[in-house]
């Protein structure tokens, strides 16, 4: 099986061996926020494209896959948490 795997399902694997995958505490109330992130990102009506870094994009995408969600919904939760004043900078959270 190892061998049909790609080199990103191999890493998520391995993840998942070493244990560092933890159960959600609350599921219902994640499963009702991802839902509404999602249905805030499919009422869209504006196009933007943006360069960035391949670098930056890899980041966002692992981290994507971290929250269970697409890569382009992700950052489209991220800029819409930042311009409602949710999305705290690192050195800031770590602060308070």
């Amino acid at each position: 099986m190892m061998n049909n795997l790609t080199n990103e399902e191999r890493d998520i694997l391995e993840s998942f061996e070493r244990g560092e995958w933890k159960s959600v505490p609350n599921i219902e109330k994640r499963k009702e926020d991802l839902k509404q992130y999602s249905r805030a990102t499919l009422r869209k009506d504006k196009r933007v494209n943006i360069r960035i870094s391949e670098r930056d994009l890899k980041e966002l995408q692992r981290k994507a896959v971290h929250e269970g969600l697409p890569y382009q919904t992700f950052i489209s939760s991220i800029l819409h948490k930042f311009v409602n004043g949710n999305l705290l900078e690192h050195s800031a959270k770590t602060s308070s």
